[in-house]
């Protein structure tokens, strides 16, 4: 690993001359580096933690200057509750996963003496663009070498003292191990960004993590391939024969674990059947937590008078706007499912998930109900990365998922989707290894024919 000042194209050249040595490491290699990595890490809390309080000493006076969001603050501070073990332990967690490289998944008998291979290998060179996260270095660079991928990393100005701290601990780390210095580059140049996106000749996968503006940004101003996702529109449906004590502790989950994630829930679809039975105890159970709720009309007048008046008062009216927007902060839009007339069950369902396909970010959507045939639809026809029933949306997350960690969430539809961690950065090449055969031996009068044959797979690793 290198701490970097170097032009964005010396910077990407290097990287992608690296990433061909990285690819071919064995694993036990690229395991020890893991290994070095966590235990830098471990002796430096105090130096690192000490370099992320002055980042957020400085964060925390942009945000009351109203110069920079509460969201980005949040995500700032390594002193969360948990936030430095889980960027630890996700180290080894990544470290004790099978290697996702020069495994075979397909393997066909063309003819005798002729057998193709579809092998697992790195994409090659990663950039991740991240702001105020600093906990990204340790998960980026632990992902990256594991799956065999160089990487660049460009950080925000919001965590330059965590940033440099920590990228130089785990450079002085990786300095003692196989991997070569420029697999994992740790960028410090100033307005770099631009540069390094028109280096479609080296970088194969642009990662950015932040803010929707720098996603979008990302995405016009580059011909690279972009994994991830503008914002974190998600939403739950309450159906009427969902538990109570269920729903009330998924809802508050969802939204009060986190807020400032993009896994936390922003709108709340209510069956009108559950506006009596459900919404009061999950509205009061949000209320007493400090969370804002904004209502349409019919949730709003069973919530004004199921609710005690002193709680009543505190509800606002919701604007259409409320239910495509990324509040990231403890605030909650509810919106009343309103069925014609004698309709079933399946109408409900119909409506709650046309709301959701045409106004979430597709990232992670859940339904809360006891019928198993209606989670199954609900599941098969929403269209998100993620789609849960009867569990939080804040599940939606690599580590949570036994990946270890992620380098994000991607809503894209096709490549990696949801949480991704070693299996989305990887893809496969085809492999064959033959004995002089020639295409003009088949086909044709008097040619040969394929076989085609499927074969056994034997992983050795």
């Amino acid at each position: 690993m290198s701490v970097t000042d170097s032009s964005p194209e010396q910077i990407a050249k290097a990287a992608s001359v690296a990433s061909g040595k990285l690819a071919t490491l064995p694993s036990v290699d690229r395991n020890d580096a893991l290994t070095a990595i966590h235990r830098s890490l471990s002796l430096a809390k105090e130096t690192i933690l000490a370099a992320n309080a002055q980042d957020v000493a400085l964060a925390s006076q942009a945000a009351a200057d109203g110069q920079l969001s509460q969201s980005i603050l949040k995500r700032l501070d390594l002193n969360r509750p948990g936030k430095w073990d889980d960027m630890l332990q996700g180290i080894l967690d990544v470290r004790a996963l099978d290697d996702p490289v020069g495994r075979v998944t397909l393997k066909t008998l063309l003819d005798d003496g002729l057998v193709l291979e579809r092998v697992t290998c790195p994409i090659g060179v990663l950039l991740i663009i991240f702001e105020a996260r600093p906990e990204v270095i340790a998960n980026i660079a632990a992902l990256a070498i594991k799956s065999g991928n160089a990487a660049i990393l460009k950080g925000g100005k919001e965590s330059t003292a965590s940033f440099l701290a920590i990228s130089t601990t785990i450079s002085s780390a990786l300095g003692a191990t196989a991997v070569p210095n420029a697999a994992i580059q740790l960028v410090t140049t100033r307005d770099v960004i631009a540069s390094l996106l028109d280096c479609d000749k080296y970088i194969d996968l642009v990662i950015p993590r932040g803010s929707n503006e720098l996603v979008r940004y990302t995405k016009e101003h580059t011909r690279i391939p972009v994994l991830g996702h503008a914002d974190g529109l998600c939403s739950i449906y309450v159906h009427p024969d969902a538990d109570l004590g269920l729903s009330v502790r998924v809802v508050v989950d969802s939204k009060l674990d986190y807020p400032a994630a993009c896994n936390s829930v922003e709108t709340l679809l209510v069956h009108e059947a559950a506006l009596d039975t459900h919404l009061p105890a999950i509205a009061s159970a949000l209320l007493e937590q400090g969370c804002s709720l904004r209502c349409d009309s019919a949730s709003k007048t069973a919530l004004s008078t199921a609710l005690p008046a002193e709680k009543a008062v505190l509800l606002r009216v919701a604007v259409d706007e409320d239910y495509d927007t990324e509040f990231l902060s403890p605030v909650l839009a509810i919106k009343t499912v309103v069925l014609p007339e004698g309709s079933t069950d399946e109408v409900a369902l119909t409506l709650a998930i046309a709301h959701i396909n045409s106004h979430s970010s597709h990232h992670t959507d859940t339904i809360l109900t006891s019928s198993p045939w209606l989670a199954n639809q609900f599941k098969a026809s929403v269209g998100s990365a993620c789609v849960f029933s009867n569990t939080s949306t804040r599940m939606a997350d690599g580590m949570r998922f036994g990946f270890g960690t992620e380098v994000g969430i991607s809503t894209n539809k096709i490549h990696a989707r949801g949480p991704v961690g070693l299996e989305g950065l990887c893809i496969y090449k085809f492999v064959i290894d033959g004995s002089g055969q020639v295409a003009g031996d088949y086909g044709g009068a008097g040619g040969k024919s394929w076989r085609h044959e499927r074969m056994p797979i034997n992983q050795q690793n």
